[in-house]
Formats: C-alpha cells, structure tokens, sequence
C-alpha cells in the first residue's frame, strides 16, 4: 500500500514532523478494527524503516514499510501483510492519508 501526501514546507521541518508524530500516526486506528503496536523505527537520512504489529481479534499480523520524506512529499509504503485481506486498501489509504495531512499543518 502506497499513501503519498504532498507539503510545502521545508524538507528537514517535515522529517522533524514525521518523527515527533510518528507513534500518533498509528496509536489510534480510528475506524479501523485494529490494534497496532510500534516495534520498531529507524531513520536513515529522509527515509524511515518501520516495524508494526497489527492484532485484529485473535489475528496477529507484521506490518512493514518506510516513509519517505522528499522536498515536496511524505510518502509512505506499507506492507499490511495479512491485514490486507481484511482491511479494504482505500480505507487503508484514506485513514494515513488523513493522518499525515493533519501532522503537517
């Protein structure tokens, strides 16, 4: 899954941005039916490697990706690993869309 969220502001504010509100990106899953637990994250210059684990019920799943920071968007790629076959991609999309547009404001 690929979300991308253009901004204007400068490169290095925004990868601050990102990180300051990372754990509230994926703290609440809002409407979606799912817990998820941050087990890792790491930056490497404007890139961030991240490690999820999303419990849905009794499911347990890994979530992998990145978000990367360019000069005039966050994108971020996200492997939802068995939770995609529950949870519908656009929903997905729409919620860490919302999400990233409101830390960036």
């Amino acid at each position: 899954m690929r979300v991308s969220v253009s901004h204007n502001r400068p490169k290095e504010e925004v990868v601050q941005s990102v990180d300051r509100h990372f754990d509230e990106l994926f703290k609440e899953a809002g409407s979606l039916p799912v817990k998820l637990t941050i087990e890792h994250r790491s930056w490497q210059g404007s890139t961030m490697t991240f490690a999820l684990t999303a419990k849905m019920g009794i499911i347990s799943t890994p979530i992998k990706g990145t978000v990367e920071v360019t000069d005039r968007d966050v994108i971020v790629d996200a492997d939802l690993g068995m939770l995609g076959r529950f949870i519908n991609e656009k929903t997905a999309q729409q919620f860490l869309g919302s999400r990233v547009k409101g830390f960036l404001k």
